[in-house]
């Protein structure tokens, strides 16, 4: 049965973000044929120049589902064993009884017990998930830096573990998402963004997605805005930045059409097998970055639609800039939005984030977008 789109409340709920505070937001919902785009507010504070549906953006760990989806391509092809250890593949960067304890599928539902190497990258944020004793001073002395992601794989595998191999719940960590890149490397003998590109995204047809090879993203964009709890105050500009401290794990630029696109094929096991798909939707919980626990598969999560099922998809951040990416089980209905502002949320007494204005309609639009 199909529900018509409610246009004039998506209308309504994308313009109430950008009052509640947030400079630019753009979205598109699908339902079927039926496709509503919107956005309300500026790409840019300096100028006023308003946002678009069709802007390039920054998705961050979205870029988490298209890794997956390559590398399960590969346990297809029968390169990469699922259940296998990755110290069989990357002995030097995973050793010993951990290389041996620590399988694909860990790293991709983040149950390795690996830890987030980003606080030893940034030392302004070494007391991550500390959100008071953090600062964003480390974001502005490495805007050019040029990562080895090698080197950021040391920083996690030599950190204190956040848990045991295959235990629950796992811990979101972008260690495993670089070590996962590197396994792409070495059973396809090219680079991961190259076989990312080749095998998911021009399989998916979408014409606007690509790995960034320099700091500027290319074509029609927004500015990003980072605030960091507060302490950015206006928030500044960080749409020109290095990608290299994320790398495959984060670090892709996509539209809200591309990723509809995207999603709805994953979906329908167009990019993956049915087989492999029903992997990805075998859940487990994980502790996310924000501290929350979430059910989480193989580059996929669901979140529970208001009376209509369950959304599979992904979400995802940036310094200044965020995505989020859902599509129904039965791939009708669907959902892209992009902000330009991140970590808008002040700290209270307690160093924990204080509920904000943007939260309730960012959740609005939400239920506007997948309630048909």
């Amino acid at each position: 049965m199909t529900h018509p789109l409610d246009r004039a409340a998506l209308d309504a709920a994308v313009e109430n973000v950008h009052r509640a505070g947030m400079p630019g937001v753009f979205a598109e919902v699908r339902d079927g044929d039926q496709v509503w785009r919107g956005a309300a507010g500026v790409a840019d504070a300096a100028t006023g120049r308003p946002v678009t549906a069709d802007l390039r953006h920054r998705v961050g760990s979205i870029t988490k589902t298209f890794t997956a989806a390559a590398v399960l391509q590969q346990v297809e092809s029968g390169r990469i064993g699922l259940d296998a250890p990755i110290g069989r593949y990357l002995p030097k960067l995973v050793t010993g009884a951990r290389g041996d304890a620590i399988t694909v599928r860990m790293l991709i539902n983040h149950t390795s017990g690996l830890a987030e190497y980003l606080p030893y990258a940034y030392p302004s944020l070494k007391a991550f998930p500390s959100l008071a004793d953090t600062g964003p001073e480390s974001l502005d002395e490495h805007r050019f830096t040029r990562f080895d992601p090698v080197e950021l794989i040391e920083m996690g595998v030599t950190a204190p573990a956040v848990g045991t191999p295959g235990g629950t719940p796992g811990v979101y960590s972008n260690t495993n998402y670089l070590l996962l890149a590197r396994l792409l490397e070495q059973v396809t003998g090219t680079t991961a963004e190259r076989c990312i590109t080749r095998n998911v995204i021009e399989r998916a047809g979408l014409r606007d997605t690509e790995f960034p090879t320099g700091p500027h993203v290319e074509g029609p964009h927004s500015r990003l805005y980072e605030a960091w709890f507060g302490m950015i105050d206006p928030p500044r500009d960080y749409s020109v930045y290095d990608m290299s401290w994320v790398g495959p794990s984060a670090s892709l630029i996509s539209t809200v059409t591309d990723l509809n696109r995207f999603f709805g094929m994953l979906l329908a096991g167009e990019i993956v097998g049915p087989s492999s798909l029903a992997q990805m939707q075998r859940t487990v919980p994980v502790v996310s970055q924000e501290g929350r626990t979430i059910d989480y598969g193989l580059g996929l999560h669901p979140m529970e639609g208001p009376g209509r099922g369950i959304f599979w998809g992904h979400g995802g951040t940036v310094w200044g800039g965020g995505a989020l990416a859902m599509t129904r089980a039965d791939g009708r209905r669907q959902l892209s939005v992009a902000v330009n502002m991140q970590r808008w949320n002040r700290l209270d007494p307690s160093g924990k984030p204080q509920p904000h204005p943007i939260d309730d309609a960012l959740a609005t639009l939400y239920r506007a977008a997948m309630s048909g």
